[in-house]
């Protein structure tokens, strides 16, 4: 229920900023999913952002223009990805391997793993993604654990939560 009205939320956010373009910098957001995959074993990341922002952030950081369809600029995407976001285990964070990503005219999804790790082994997650760039960026991450969905919100002034 909650994460089905946080991805409402977003597509009501994404369509308003297609729909009005002076509506388009008003807000800020991001999303994840932080899930355990049982046919897999896999600790599941899936994240989403709005093209433009990134496409901003990224032209900012290295002053020139993006093609997020191509594989250089979407290195760089990763890069900075890597640094903003991570899940901490009790003794050191969990590795996350990239899948992938996808990038359409409106969304950057980003698809992330970590092999063999149940969701009971991490501490918390920090996400930071675009609040160094974006005062007013939200980020929301669901933890879904079964049939249960957590719902933590990350900002520039707290950038990270704990899972217990």
């Amino acid at each position: 229920m909650i994460r089905r009205a946080a991805l409402l939320a977003l597509a009501l956010a994404l369509a308003l900023a297609g729909a009005a373009p002076a509506w388009a910098h008003r807000f800020h957001v991001g999303i994840a999913e932080v899930s355990f995959n049982t046919r897999t074993g896999s600790l599941e990341v899936v994240h989403t952002y709005m093209a433009h922002d990134v496409e901003a952030l990224l032209s900012t950081l290295h002053q020139r223009q993006f093609d997020m369809g191509t594989p250089a600029d979407q290195a760089l995407f990763r890069q900075y990805l890597e640094r903003q976001f991570w899940i901490n285990g009790a003794t050191r964070r969990v590795p996350l391997k990239w899948l992938g990503m996808t990038a359409d005219t409106e969304n950057i999804t980003v698809y992330q793993e970590a092999p063999g790790t149940p969701l009971g082994q991490a501490t918390s997650i920090h996400n930071a993604v675009m609040a160094d760039f974006l005062p007013d960026q939200v980020n929301t991450v669901n933890v879904k654990d079964g049939a249960n969905t957590r719902t933590l919100t990350f900002d520039r002034a707290h950038p990270e939560r704990p899972l217990r």
